[in-house]
């Protein structure tokens, strides 16, 4: 039985966030030019090109620090169910809301599930804070953000709401 050099499962668990942001970033790319770009947005929105490298950073940081716990914790086991569970069910909100915003054009469940996202996020850092205080602060830029990306998609439901949608 061949054992897993020792970095695998470090690097492992740092891109398992990036699979569902590539997956989405092809839904994202093709909505930019067309649908996107014809919604009001408010003037503290971020420009487009901030996105990729935002959240390219933010995926890295709590991948690391999801596997901080996975080690802290010996591996997948009883103890680690609820850390790493509610960072997967973080990870599968985080993920679903792209195709909800971007690919459906229903700015209002997109809200709903940042909001879900965010509150997943919150528990999945309270969570992790007592096992691995580095872990937990790797999540606070995601946190924050998320808060930006809430109060953004809020104000673009608000006002967008009564635009028909465009096929």
């Amino acid at each position: 039985m061949e054992v897993l050099p020792a970095w695998a499962p470090a690097v492992g668990f740092t891109l398992l966030p990036h699979a569902g942001g590539f997956l989405g970033g092809n839904i994202t790319k093709r909505e930019i030019p067309t649908w996107y770009q014809t919604l009001q947005k408010p003037s503290w929105c971020p420009p487009n090109w901030m996105f990729a490298p935002v959240w390219g950073t933010l995926y890295t940081s709590m991948g690391y620090g999801s596997y901080l716990v996975w080690k802290e914790l010996g591996g997948f086991n009883e103890k680690s169910v609820v850390p790493l569970g509610l960072y997967a069910g973080n990870l599968a909100l985080n993920w679903a809301w792209t195709p909800i915003f971007f690919g459906a054009h229903k700015m209002g469940w997109g809200l709903v599930t940042l909001l879900l996202t965010t509150g997943t996020a919150t528990a999945t850092t309270a969570s992790w804070y007592n096992i691995n205080k580095a872990a937990a602060y790797l999540m606070i830029p995601y946190l924050a953000w998320l808060s930006l990306a809430s109060a953004l998609n809020y104000r673009i439901w608000k006002d967008n709401r009564n635009k028909k949608r465009s096929e």
